[in-house]
């Protein structure tokens, strides 16, 4: 869980998401919120995915 919290890529993403959650409540409903949030989900994705082959990576050569 550690290595979630503490990356990089982790907290921008959170910190991006405050942004589209404001822009959301204050800001015009049109097609561009919506892909403000497809492209909020992918960030989380790819962060997401980023740390999951960062530890992959980090045991296989421990392994090595």
């Amino acid at each position: 869980m550690r290595k979630f919290i503490f990356n990089s890529s982790i907290i921008g993403a959170v910190a991006s998401g405050f942004a589209v959650i404001q822009t959301t409540r204050k800001g015009p409903r049109d097609w561009r919120l919506a892909l403000m949030w497809v492209s909020w989900a992918l960030t989380i994705a790819l962060a997401v995915g980023s740390v999951l082959q960062d530890d992959r990576d980090a045991r296989e050569l421990e392994n090595s």
